[in-house]
């Protein structure tokens, strides 16, 4: 991810009470953006599918229209589906199960839709679109309200 603020890493890696103590400590760091990407922990947490520290943060009232150097927000990384190659695997080796992978994929929807919705409630620009879908005009990306 290259250099980033101490609360990004922490929104980043998961670590909610580094997060906490962070931005109890100063709140300041709430919408800061690291120098490498431009990202803010709102979107570090985004990024990968961390909903306890995105809620928290938009608790805390974070700006969810901040963008990144990629000209991003943190909605353009939620609805991008994130399966890991473990959960593509467990799927292919549990094909004959097809219970078990419909399962998997279910639950890791699910948790991008509630990421999605809390962005949504929070005021997300959803007509927001990044650099390279901006300079395609035949690629545009539509958002859908919940």
């Amino acid at each position: 991810m290259g250099l980033l603020t101490p609360i990004c890493q922490a929104a980043y890696d998961n670590d909610f009470n580094q997060v906490q103590l962070l931005l109890e400590e100063d709140s300041n760091y709430l919408n800061i953006q690291d120098s490498f990407g431009g990202d803010t922990p709102l979107i570090c947490a985004c990024r990968q599918g961390h909903n306890r520290i995105v809620s928290y943060l938009l608790k805390w009232n974070a700006d969810v229209n901040i963008r990144n150097k990629k000209d991003r927000t943190c909605l353009h990384y939620a609805v991008r589906k994130r399966f890991s190659f473990l959960d593509y695997l467990l799927i292919i080796i549990l094909m004959p199960v097809l219970l078990i992978g419909y399962l998997i994929m279910v639950s890791k929807t699910k948790q991008n839709e509630n990421l999605i919705k809390m962005l949504l409630r929070a005021g997300t620009d959803v007509n927001a679109t990044d650099y390279v879908i901006s300079r395609m005009p035949w690629r545009r990306c539509v958002f859908f309200k919940i």
